[in-house]
């Protein structure tokens, strides 16, 4: 089991807004499983894997192929009320799910 959190770099976010917005992105897509899915990526630790993208375009091929995996998952859009404007799409989180389905997604990326 395994999460990534893919995040935009072209944004620029300083370190505080990035890690916010990767729990973000990890919270809501967690909320996206169900409760045994829930269960064994507890059980199994958590894994985490934090990635890069550098548009928002390449954010959302990614998200669309997760939707058409049938794999949770969520992209956050900030509020606007620091570093970026409100509805800034910073980061998308793929899984929790097994591991060779999010690496269907997002095995080609590079660690951020």
């Amino acid at each position: 089991m395994k999460q990534a959190i893919v995040a935009r770099t072209d944004l620029g976010m300083g370190r505080g807004k990035l890690a916010a917005q990767v729990a973000h992105a990890s919270l809501s897509a967690y909320e996206d499983t169900d409760e045994r899915t829930r269960k064994r990526w507890k059980g199994e630790g958590q894994k985490k894997v934090v990635l890069k993208v550098d548009s928002e375009p390449e954010l959302f091929r990614l998200a669309d192929e997760a939707e058409r995996l049938g794999l949770p998952h969520a992209v956050v859009r900030d509020a606007g009320h620091t570093q970026l404007d409100p509805g800034t799409v910073t980061c998308l989180a793929v899984g929790p799910a097994r591991e060779e389905d999010v690496d269907r997604v997002t095995g080609d990326l590079s660690l951020y």
